[in-house]
């Protein structure tokens, strides 16, 4: 890999960066993908905590670009694991013959656009390569946020972040371990940890509303049922608002059209059936607050039954805010996990946790002792991962810079004042309000395609108009306020409002992947409408 000079760079190796590189090899281009791990997967790379797992089923959390894939892949169980999403994309990279052109262990540092050249320089450790394009496949849950947590360089025993779990893993048999969090990947983790470690106290800040997954194998039926109509799935999924095929249904009527007594029924089937089933419980669930409150005080009931000690019970129960307006949790029996004797809840909001100490945590007069601390904090979602570049435009304008008070873009896919700068899944796209899969070939379809008509017309930039850029945020954040995601009382990595100082935005467009797919093709076929194209 001594070649320094591309017609693109693609920064990432998961299912986008994989995916970029099939299709830009398709148009007979020379691209080299960076990856900051020591090996490919993204996400899946590097979220190895105990009971990681996808909360899309993993029929639909797949590629749809080759029939054969689909044909002749298995998956073992409804909700894949991260093993298995891992040991699928590593099958891809090889079935493609993509690794040739993945350079491991690169961590991009900084790029920036040279005018007189119409290039993109990257610079990589001590390595610059340049290129025509650059494509960011960095992904929306890649940057861990890790909480200043006074004392915690003091802590004697080990500290673990979820998001960067390592290889090897780590031993936690018989150990006092404590959780600080209780987002997706904590509700994951929690009961995993209680079955090896001696005793597990989990540190809660916001309780999250969280579904039985009901997770199982994939019955050999449903698999040959689902093979044999991949087609027309896969069509429903880039057509359905969720990115979903139309397995997963909403039920068309309003709440207040619904009988009561019925509505509670819809509810427990929905329950029944675990996942994401629930959010298709009312057409208005997402928008109506009466609506939204009848489903959340439905699972708050559920949350009350399931866990015995009543005064813990009314811990974890979800308040004062609406329901999914957080990204909607599913897990493996984590509500009944407090009912083991070796788990305890700390409730920060009754006992601030005040300093981590050499020997554990503090939380009001107590200290509490333990073996291995774990930081189930999230991410810098949407944002974070590029804003860790610096990554520098036209006039040598920071990204960083211009979306200080918020991102800017158009379509959730490039900026103005960065020409041919395309990013995958960015925000004020449909992206993580969505099945990533869909919404990542969606994305990477048109930009190859973009770039493949740049190509074909000898011209030398696609950047994005100022007004075109201006319509889309403001038309996103009109969209998002319509529903509860943006409510005044949700705080939500949605908004960055888990990250200290960050700007509150709603930064995912809900107006539906099918919606979006018709505004890009739509974009495409006016001669890329938006976009100032030039020689």
């Amino acid at each position: 890999m001594d070649r320094q000079d591309f017609d693109v760079i693609v920064i990432g190796a998961g299912f986008s960066g994989l995916y970029m590189l099939y299709q830009l090899r398709a148009l007979g281009l020379s691209v080299r993908v960076l990856e900051a791990g020591d090996g490919l997967g993204g996400t899946w790379f590097w979220n190895r905590y105990p009971g990681a797992r996808c909360d899309i089923e993993s029929v639909e959390y797949s590629y749809s670009f080759s029939r054969d894939l689909q044909q002749e892949w298995s998956w073992k169980e409804h909700y894949p694991s991260q093993g298995d999403v891992l040991t699928y994309l590593e099958h891809v990279a090889d079935r493609f013959q993509l690794r040739k052109d993945i350079q491991l262990n690169t961590r991009v540092n900084s790029a920036s656009f040279d005018e007189q050249a119409n290039r993109w320089s990257v610079l990589a450790g001590d390595q610059r390569l340049t290129a025509k394009y650059l494509v960011s496949a960095v992904g929306c849950l890649s940057s861990p946020n890790k909480p200043n947590l006074p004392g915690l360089e003091r802590f004697a025993g080990r500290v673990v972040h979820t998001g960067l779990w390592p290889k090897e893993g780590v031993d936690l048999a018989g150990k006092s371990v404590a959780v600080i969090g209780t987002g997706s990947s904590a509700i994951q983790l929690v009961p995993e940890v209680a079955g090896i470690a001696k005793q597990l106290t989990v540190f809660q800040r916001t309780p999250n509303f969280s579904i039985p997954s009901r997770n199982k194998g994939i019955e050999a039926q449903i698999e040959t049922d689902v093979k044999a109509n991949y087609g027309r799935l896969r069509h429903e999924a880039r057509s359905n608002p969720f990115g979903v095929s139309s397995r997963a249904t909403v039920d068309p009527r309003p709440a207040a059209a619904i009988p009561a007594d019925e509505q509670q029924q819809i509810l427990e089937e929905r329950w029944a059936i675990g996942g994401l089933a629930i959010m298709g419980s009312f057409a208005d669930l997402l928008v109506n607050p009466v609506a939204n409150e009848i489903a959340a005080e439905f699972v708050r009931g559920k949350i009350r039954q399931t866990v015995h000690d009543p005064v813990v019970a009314e811990k974890l129960v979800p308040k004062g805010y609406p329901f999914c307006c957080k990204r909607l949790c599913l897990d493996n029996g984590y509500y009944e996990t407090f009912n083991r004797s070796n788990v305890a809840l700390v409730d920060l909001r009754e006992t601030p946790l005040t300093e981590i100490t050499p020997a554990g945590i503090r939380v009001g007069d107590r200290e509490l002792q333990f073996d291995v601390i774990i930081l189930a904090t999230g991410f810098d979602a949407m944002t974070g991962a590029l804003n860790q570049i610096d990554i520098r435009g036209k006039g040598g304008q920071s990204l960083k810079e211009k979306w200080a008070h918020g991102p800017r873009n158009y379509l959730g896919l490039a900026v103005n004042g960065f020409p041919n700068l395309f990013t995958i899944t960015g925000p004020l796209s449909p992206s993580v309000i969505s099945n990533m899969v869909t919404s990542i070939e969606q994305h990477v379809e048109w930009v190859a395609e973009a770039i493949s008509y740049v190509e074909r017309k000898h011209l030398s930039r696609i950047d994005v108009d100022a007004e075109a850029e201006a319509a889309w945020v403001d038309h996103v954040g009109m969209v998002g306020g319509y529903t509860v995601f943006a409510a005044p009382t949700c705080n939500s990595w949605y908004l960055g409002s888990n990250i200290s100082g960050k700007k509150r935005v709603f930064t995912p467009y809900v107006g539906g992947v099918g919606a979006y797919g018709l505004k890009l093709g739509e974009v495409a076929q006016k001669g890329y409408e938006g976009f100032v194209l030039s020689r």
